[in-house]
């Protein structure tokens, strides 16, 4: 008993653990994405300032020059995010299918009730997340 015990500790571990990834990934891009806009803003502000809009003239500003070359960084850097975060949603699948095969072996044996609420408590967590 106290192995299965320990079996449902950590798949539920593994649950929080996929759950907390998936989150911070979903932080990052939307800071990443705030950023974005802000450097999309202060290229048109200082592209109307110097009135070139051309990025080859010779006159563009520095400025944007190099704020434009950032905000293509950061769109480099939001799709490999979406990327992760794809597999960050399948290895969460995959921890919470673990985790209620986990929970009907120890609801076969017929000694546990509280893991059923823990896991239908993260699936609904996971739910209003994404």
């Amino acid at each position: 008993m106290k192995s299965r015990d320990n079996l449902l500790r950590l798949k539920h571990f593994q649950v929080q653990d996929r759950t907390r990834q998936l989150a911070q990934i979903d932080m990052m891009i939307q800071e990443m994405t705030r950023m974005s806009d802000d450097l999309q803003t202060q290229i048109r502000i200082e592209e109307e300032k110097s009135g070139i809009t051309d990025v080859s003239h010779f006159a563009y500003p520095t400025f944007a020059k190099a704020a434009r070359q950032r905000h293509e960084n950061l769109l480099v850097s939001i799709r490999d995010l979406n990327d992760k975060r794809q597999a960050a949603e399948e290895a969460l699948s995959e921890a919470e299918e673990d985790l209620k095969k986990a929970q009907a072996l120890e609801n076969r044996d017929g000694t546990s009730a509280v893991s059923e609420q823990v896991v239908d408590s993260q699936v609904e967590r996971r739910a209003m997340i994404g």
